[in-house]
C-alpha cells in the first residue's frame, strides 16, 4: 500500500499562515481532529456567495452546511431544507437531486433497508 500523503495549506482572517502536513498511516479520524482544530481556530475556507436560485442549488447547500463529512438520508435532507429556506419542497424532488449528485460523484450512494444514505466526497488531495 503507498504512502498516503496531505497536505493543508490555510490562511486566517488575520493573515497569519498554516501548513499542516499528514503522512503515513493518514485515517478519516485523524483528517476530522484536523478540521476540529481548524474549527477552534475559526479557519474556514473562501467561501463565494453562491446564487440560491435553483432547488439543486439550495438542496446542495443543506449538503454542504450540515453534512460535510457524516452520513444523511433525503429526509434529513429535507427537514434542515424546510428549516433553513422556510418553505416546502417534496421529498421526491431531494431524492432525485441526490441521486443526479450520485451519479455526478459529489455525494456516495449506499442502500440501507428500505432508503438511500449518503455521503459527500470531498477530494482533500492530490494522490502522489
Amino acid at each position: 500500500m503507498a504512502k498516503k500523503r496531505i497536505r493543508i495549506d490555510m490562511e486566517d482572517a488575520d493573515g497569519a499562515r498554516y501548513d499542516i502536513k499528514l503522512e503515513g498511516n493518514v485515517t478519516r479520524d485523524k483528517v476530522l481532529k484536523i478540521f476540529e482544530m481548524m474549527d477552534l481556530m475559526n479557519i474556514e475556507e473562501e467561501q463565494e456567495p453562491t446564487n440560491m436560485d435553483s432547488i439543486g442549488t439550495k438542496i446542495w447547500h443543506i449538503v454542504d452546511k450540515f453534512f460535510p463529512m457524516g452520513k444523511f438520508t433525503s429526509t434529513n435532507i429535507l427537514e434542515k431544507y424546510e428549516d433553513e429556506f422556510n418553505e416546502p419542497v417534496k421529498l421526491s424532488i431531494i431524492s432525485t437531486y441526490l441521486a443526479r449528485f450520485s451519479s455526478k460523484g459529489r455525494v456516495d450512494r449506499v442502500r440501507t433497508g428500505r432508503e438511500w444514505t449518503y455521503q459527500t466526497i470531498k477530494q482533500l488531495q492530490k494522490q502522489r
